[in-house]
């Protein structure tokens, strides 16, 4: 089982890319990064696994970070991204 949730652009070639799958037969959800390039298409090794029994504490992790601290990091980073994006 593989489930796309949705993607987010990080450079021209390179996507971030969320999905719920059952790799080896153990549910959770991935969160990779998947290349276009002319020498390779396709996912990277780079990301991480949520495992099922986890998930619950990382939403509850991600859900406790405060806008304010990702506006003020932002300015400490030279991006293109629009604070009002989140």
């Amino acid at each position: 089982m593989e489930k796309d949730i949705g993607k987010i652009k990080k450079t021209d070639t390179t996507d971030i890319v969320v999905r719920v799958d059952d790799f080896g037969g153990r549910p959770g959800v991935t969160i990779r990064e998947f290349v276009t390039d002319t020498k390779y298409t396709g996912f990277t090794k780079a990301g991480t696994r949520i495992p099922a029994g986890k998930f619950l504490e990382f939403r509850e992790m991600i859900n406790s970070i405060d806008i304010n601290d990702l506006k003020a990091s932002e300015k400490e980073e030279s991006s293109d991204e629009d604070p009002e994006d989140y």
